[in-house]
């Protein structure tokens, strides 16, 4: 065993997401999130309801087009994937 945790591990590969730092990938396996596949079958608003479910409050739209980019990043595979929506803030839309 390498002494790294399963959460240590999920963490790092969750922090890979596009505008995704420590604080979201931590809110992402809080929220039952512990690996990047997890996210390929999930609805990015749901996940935003979910969020300010967790949070208690609502949060910034700017975390739905977060999201919106992790599942994206997360469906796409990775040849497949356009830079421009690698960019959390092309998801306003």
């Amino acid at each position: 065993m390498d002494g790294e945790s399963e959460k240590k591990r999920g963490l790092r590969e969750l922090r890979r997401l596009p505008g995704v730092g420590k604080v979201i990938a931590e809110d992402l396996w809080n929220l039952g999130l512990h690996g990047v596949e997890e996210l390929a079958g999930r609805d990015a608003d749901e996940l935003y309801e979910a969020h300010n479910r967790y949070r208690g409050a609502v949060q910034d739209r700017c975390m739905l087009y977060v999201f919106r980019c992790a599942v994206y990043y997360a469906r796409t595979p990775e040849e497949k994937r356009e830079p421009e929506k690698l960019l959390w803030w092309n998801w306003k839309g």
